[in-house]
């Protein structure tokens, strides 16, 4: 304290209690107030630390407690609050939720707080070294939000210093990241001289074969063998570790039950599902949206993407939002015979004014036939009549 605050031992008597009590008065205790000053004595110089208290501000924004600082700071560190600030922004930048960041500080506070958030930006300068535009590198950020782990930004790091020790270039390194980022994550990699081994030192052939198939890394340099006949056994038309690391970006936890769950429920490649979950997100819909409703809905993503696109066009062409897939994603898995027939209906029985002007997707559509009889067709003299000529007659006519 004397090397970093000496002016604080030439106060008057009781100046430095008030300042003390000043912090204490930002609802921290007694002992987060000690832990506090003796990591940064600075803090009792002149009034209280503007940046500090925007610090305790965010983390309340994030649902935890202005006294749970004290568990993040380290005697042994020393704490730039602008820096720490700036390191929140990045993470809000990139699309990280008040819930994630509170996930986050609870798994790993490290990874934020050590170097006052050094971590977050060394591997941020790794990306942008190798030439990853900043817009790209806050994409991959914002949908693989799990990789700020210890463990998962130690593994990813390690693979970029694989990728350069075997003579790589950067251009096909930042490829190879922005196609498997998940798997370079997740993956425990033993090193280049592994590889180069394996490849008697011909680094030209090895370089090649992994720019043309990077998922040859992970069988040759993988520290855990069980991980390797993983993905060996994964590549083909069905891959699950494409799957499972697509699975990842919507938010489903590693190893868990749901995760289970969800690769039984969904039907197709990583890429195909990524490609319909993309058009998704084409048609005008938030991408975190898309994720949670896909989650609600999963079945929405088993059929094609040339089937997702129609539906989408015949939901507009009827006069109603994308947004109404908000409340109603199921909408997307119903068969085109069923939505087509059901609001031709509806449409004309609106046109009748026999029913209301704006009815929820759902009220259309999900009820059962002898309900929507009851409510859609016999409301009206003509109803019946008109359903019967509306089933046998093609939507297109």
């Amino acid at each position: 304290m004397y090397k970093e605050a000496r002016e604080i031992f030439g106060y008057n008597y009781g100046v430095l209690k008030l300042k003390l009590l000043a912090y204490e008065n930002l609802g921290l205790s007694k002992t987060t107030v000690v832990k506090l000053v003796s990591c940064c004595p600075s803090l009792l110089i002149g009034g209280v630390d503007r940046e500090f208290v925007n610090v305790l501000g965010r983390l309340n924004r994030a649902g935890l407690k202005n006294d749970l600082i004290g568990g993040y700071l380290s005697a042994k560190e020393s704490y730039d609050w602008k820096r720490l600030i700036d390191t929140i922004d990045f993470l809000d930048k990139v699309g990280y939720s008040e819930e994630q960041f509170h996930d986050l500080l609870k798994t790993n506070h490290v990874l934020v707080f050590e170097g006052s958030g050094k971590k977050v930006y060394l591997l941020f300068g790794q990306l942008v070294k190798l030439g990853l535009k900043v817009n790209g590198i806050y994409s991959l950020f914002t949908q693989y939000p799990q990789i700020l782990s210890a463990k998962r930004v130690k593994n990813l790091l390690r693979g970029i210093h694989i990728l350069l020790g075997i003579g790589m270039g950067v251009e096909d390194i930042a490829n190879i990241i922005s196609t498997q980022m998940e798997l370079l994550c997740s993956t425990a990699l033993k090193g280049p001289v592994t590889l180069r081994r394996q490849f008697k030192d011909k680094k030209d052939n090895l370089c090649q074969i992994l720019i043309q198939n990077p998922l040859e890394l992970f069988r040759l340099d993988s520290k855990s063998e069980a991980e390797s006949s993983k993905i060996l056994s994964s590549r083909g038309p069905t891959n699950k570790l494409e799957k499972t690391a697509f699975l990842l970006r919507l938010g489903y936890v590693e190893n868990s039950d749901e995760m289970a769950r969800a690769l039984k429920m969904f039907r197709g490649r990583g890429d195909q599902l990524q490609e319909r979950f993309d058009c998704l997100v084409q048609a005008g819909l938030d991408y975190n949206v898309v994720s949670s409703f896909i989650k609600q809905a999963p079945t929405v993503l088993n059929q094609t993407k040339d089937v997702i696109e129609k539906k989408i066009a015949c939901l507009t062409n009827l006069g109603c939002s994308i947004d109404s897939l908000v409340a109603f994603p199921s909408y997307l898995c119903y068969d085109m015979e069923r939505i087509n027939l059901r609001f031709r209906m509806y449409i004309w029985l609106r046109e009748k004014g026999a029913a209301k002007p704006k009815l929820s997707l759902s009220t259309i559509l999900a009820c059962s036939d002898v309900r929507f009889i009851k409510y859609f067709v016999d409301v009206h003299p003509e109803g019946p009549a008109m359903w019967e000529s509306l089933r046998n007659t093609p939507a297109s006519s």
